[in-house]
């Protein structure tokens, strides 16, 4: 019995305060919750993270992706992996589809490369269910205000592709995305999380 829900969605989508907002409430029910993220999760990962995110370093698409992947797999291998042997429900930040979406989509590196690179780092481990926020690329940006790390500063082109990956991907798997409204009241988003979340936790037995 495991569960491992990942949360996706473009710059200032709300997706970390909804992560976050899901694993307390998890724990006030005690339900075996972890929480992580990405890039980072791990000691390795944050210094990958922070190298990423850093708007002076001039990183080649190819180079992003694999730095991703390596971050990705230090946090399978030591927290995602051992915790859902162990039972628990694993929360995160980002996941593959991340990759999908940015590197494949908006980097517009080829898929099939990604998709390969995505397996060897993730092992094969696939979410339960991913919560897609959806927010258009110019609210999204709107929202962060002052843009502070490499990402955030690419050109509307770039964010553009972005969600049309994660819509695309949402479109091909339906039944293991959900996808939200992201400019709805954050409650209202909290709610239509748990709903769907409830409903796994009975099928697993959690509940």
């Amino acid at each position: 019995m495991s569960l491992f829900i990942t949360f996706e969605g473009g710059e200032g989508c709300g997706k970390s305060t909804q992560a976050h907002a899901l694993y307390r409430k998890l724990r006030r029910k005690n339900l075996p919750a972890v929480l992580t993220h990405e890039p980072g999760g791990t000691t390795l990962g944050e210094q990958i993270g922070k190298m990423l995110k850093r708007k002076t370093e001039n990183i080649h698409p190819q180079t992003e992706l694999l730095l991703f992947a390596a971050s990705r797999a230090q946090l399978v291998a030591d927290v995602i992996q051992p915790a859902l042997k162990e039972g628990k429900i694993v929360i995160c930040d980002r996941f593959s589809h991340s990759t999908t979406a940015y590197q494949g989509y908006g980097r517009e590196l080829d898929l099939a490369t990604v998709q390969m690179v995505n397996n060897l780092a993730t092992q094969y481990v696939k979410p339960n269910i991913v919560i897609f926020l959806d927010l258009s690329p110019e609210q999204g940006l709107a929202r962060r205000g002052k843009l502070l790390d490499r990402f955030e500063l690419q050109e509307l082109s770039f964010h553009r592709r972005v969600r049309q990956g994660y819509l695309k991907m949402s479109a091909e798997e339906p039944d293991r995305w959900l996808v939200v409204d992201a400019t709805l009241p954050k409650k209202k988003i909290s709610e239509i999380i748990w709903e769907k979340v409830n409903h796994l936790l009975a099928e697993k037995g959690y509940l």
